[in-house]
């Protein structure tokens, strides 16, 4: 197959998507027929394993193909439907009434006019707003950052240590530079698409669940999407593993505020003594996913290597989100939007939970973690996840599916957007929908 993707265009995975989408929609890829192996695939176009993989995932996620268990990719039907429009391509779909797939926030839980408050006020600083902003992040939102994991997450650092960015594939753009010597680096799944694409795009070679990668991203709180959290047995062998081995452990601290069945385990970084450690934090579930301020605290090694080539970058926050975020932690707001969440989401969780034992009966199964805001539930099922996620749209329904068998089908169900008086039609939508 002789064909040229360019690095320095856009990412090397959505050149191979639009590839493999166009001769899936020109019929040149039927529908029914297999897709390459994934090895066979990165071997034919001379790119990363991960680089497929990541387009594979992409062209199942918008239904050009789908995956089945034990045998690979296959061809969907998407060609032969009615090519009504561009931008129909799912023709007909209502508004989606109930959404389990969702991890935005609960409409309840967010106080607009407060926020509004404190945007306004940033507002009113003209002569701060003439200028562009520090291309690390306002150094008091950083002063205030530093006080702040400091008495919550007990990670010990300075405001100088601390890049803020728009959202976490922006701080990997800085940090994958500073690391170029490194070669490899593992996920625990490859779910996490946006994070695995950049270290790819800077032709890391990307593997997952091998602690012996010269780079190790994991999300200790988040250890699966229904929960599960990374006891501090396994941190401390993680820690002790990657300082024997040299290794730089990613700790991105993604949903540690929604921990209510255990006590909050100590941060790697905490562990690690500020050494040998990255820790990223982000504000999209305690704020707003719309609200895109994350930040991430260098080791000392790699804090210097910043501050050698900082001016070379620009600020993609707000600046004016970043006034408004510092005072409003300033003020105690981030701390009681943290209490108030971790009480409505346990909650919201325990009763979801429940309705769905009570629907399902002893015909499914349900897991759960100590953190987070989903759950997910296997039951028996033997037509195609393509077909499911259909007819449930159809319906108005959106849904996550997490794997696929012979005769059970696995589904992640999250609280966070659906109201709880709203649990019980949507979990009996569901089951007729399955049945």
């Amino acid at each position: 197959m002789s064909l040229a993707f360019h690095s320095n265009k856009e990412s090397l995975y959505l050149q191979v998507y639009d590839h493999y989408k166009n001769l899936i929609m020109e019929n040149r890829l039927p529908a029914g027929s297999r897709m390459p192996s994934l090895r066979q695939c990165a071997a034919e176009l001379k790119l990363s394993r991960t680089t497929i993989e990541n387009a594979y995932l992409q062209l199942a996620a918008d239904g050009y193909i789908i995956a089945r268990a034990q045998s690979g990719y296959y061809v969907t039907d998407i060609a032969s439907q009615d090519p009504v429009s561009p931008v129909s391509r799912h023709p007909s779909f209502p508004p989606v009434k109930y959404d389990f797939a969702s991890n935005g926030v609960d409409h309840e839980s967010f106080r607009f006019d407060l926020w509004q408050r404190y945007l306004k006020s940033a507002l009113r600083q003209s002569e701060r707003l003439l200028s562009y902003g520090e291309p690390q992040g306002e150094a008091d939102l950083r002063q205030v950052l530093a006080d702040y994991i400091r008495q919550r997450r007990n990670v010990n650092c300075s405001a100088d240590d601390i890049v803020i960015g728009a959202g976490v594939q922006s701080l990997l753009n800085i940090l994958c530079p500073l690391i170029r010597h490194k070669k490899t680096v593992s996920f625990p799944n490859a779910s996490f698409v946006q994070g695995s694409t950049i270290f790819a795009d800077y032709d890391f070679d990307v593997r997952y669940r091998n602690k012996n990668c010269d780079v190790i991203y994991v999300s200790p709180a988040h250890m699966t999407k229904w929960g599960e959290i990374m006891p501090v047995s396994r941190r401390m062998e993680l820690v002790h593993h990657a300082a024997e081995k040299g290794s730089l452990i990613i700790e991105d601290d993604y949903e540690n505020e929604f921990v209510y069945f255990q006590r909050p385990t100590p941060s790697l970084f905490n562990l690690a003594g500020g050494h040998g450690v990255v820790y990223i934090g982000s504000f999209s579930r305690l704020l707003l996913p719309s609200i895109r301020l994350s930040f991430m605290v260098l080791p000392p090694s790699l804090s210097e290597k910043y501050a050698a080539v900082a001016e070379r970058y620009s600020q993609t926050a707000s600046k004016v989100e970043q006034i408004a975020l510092c005072q409003f932690i300033r003020d105690g707001h981030l701390t009681s939007q943290t209490k108030k969440l971790k009480k409505l989401y346990a909650q919201k969780l325990k009763e979801l939970k429940t309705v769905v034992q009570n629907m399902f009966g002893e015909n499914c199964t349900i897991q759960t973690g100590a953190a987070g805001t989903s759950l997910a539930l296997t039951v028996p099922y033997t037509r195609t996840g393509l077909e499911l996620k259909k007819e449930a749209r159809m319906n108005g329904l959106s849904i996550l599916i997490l794997e696929e068998n012979a005769d059970t089908i696995t589904l992640l169900l999250s609280c966070s957007s659906i109201a709880t008086d709203e649990f019980v039609p949507s979990c009996r939508l569901l089951k007729n929908i399955l049945n």
